[in-house]
């Protein structure tokens, strides 16, 4: 007779229903324990720390630079406010180009009111408009400084080769500025190649006259008649500069018939013009 064994054999579980053991890849890389993963992070976080931490230490590198830059055009500009008062309306100080900067003085007193200078350069001359201190440089530039205070340089224009005209011959700076108008609307920049005119109210561009082919403007050789501004032309072959002359105002050279645009401001309206005036006026050369 035979006794069946009472030894239990263990029973494997069936796989459960819709799933597959996950097959190994020749070469699929290894499972990362624990601890391992832990090791990683903590490297990646040394990592991150080592790259931010220059970062952080340059934040007030970077700040003591930007607010250590000079002005774009090494503009300073110093007020005497306790040595003369503001004075009344009309009455701008008086301008003077000595050495390296240009100084305000009270047109009463004679007390200094404010200096404008500028790095490394110096003004060649000056010319003043009500509110406006226009000012000639060294190296071309020519700015436009409130005249009241001082307290602020409107704008900066530079010219193209006037620098080197400049340095060619002392005492050149002389005639290059001009206001073209009695209220000082237009300035009047002259130069051998060309004459260039700002609205002085934001210094846009207006119009340009460029020199005739073999002639070059000479701005120390000027006149001043009936409105309007005769700047002498002279050209090669010509021993007369006064048959050269130029005549020109704020809006540009005086021809017969123009039909030159308006100086002013955006957003002011142009009167109309009749139909066989609509053209716009180029300057010719000559």
């Amino acid at each position: 007779m035979t006794v069946p064994s009472t030894t239990a054999v263990p029973a494997v579980p069936p796989p459960a229903p819709h799933t597959r053991p996950p097959a190994e890849a020749p070469d699929a890389p290894q499972a990362v324990t624990p601890p391992a993963r832990h090791r990683l992070g903590t490297r990646r976080g040394v990592r991150f720390a080592l790259a931010v931490v220059p970062a952080v230490l340059a934040l007030p590198l970077v700040t003591a630079a930007h607010h250590s830059r000079q002005a774009p055009f090494g503009d300073r500009l110093t007020s005497r406010p306790a040595a003369a008062p503001a004075p009344p309306s009309g009455q701008d100080p008086v301008l003077r180009a000595v050495g390296p900067r240009v100084e305000a003085h009270d047109r009463l007193s004679g007390a200094l009111r404010w200096v404008h200078e500028r790095s490394g350069r110096r003004p060649l001359a000056v010319a003043a408009a009500p509110g406006h201190a226009f000012a000639l440089w060294n190296d071309g530039l020519v700015t436009d400084t409130e005249s009241a205070n001082g307290r602020a340089v409107r704008w900066h224009r530079a010219l193209p080769g006037l620098a080197d005209w400049l340095a060619a011959a002392p005492g050149r700076g002389a005639g290059v500025l001009q206001l073209l108008d009695p209220e000082a609307r237009m300035l009047a920049v002259v130069a051998p190649e060309r004459i260039t005119a700002y609205r002085t109210e934001d210094g846009d561009l207006r119009w340009v006259l460029p020199a005739a082919r073999g002639c070059a403007f000479d701005p120390g050789r000027h006149v001043r008649t009936g409105g309007a501004l005769l700047i002498a032309q002279p050209c090669a072959g010509n021993t007369a500069w006064t048959a050269e002359l130029k005549a020109v105002d704020g809006l540009g050279r005086i021809v017969p018939g123009r039909t030159p645009l308006g100086n002013d401001l955006p957003g002011h309206r142009l009167p109309e013009l009749p139909e066989d005036g609509q053209r716009k006026a180029v300057a010719r050369h000559g």
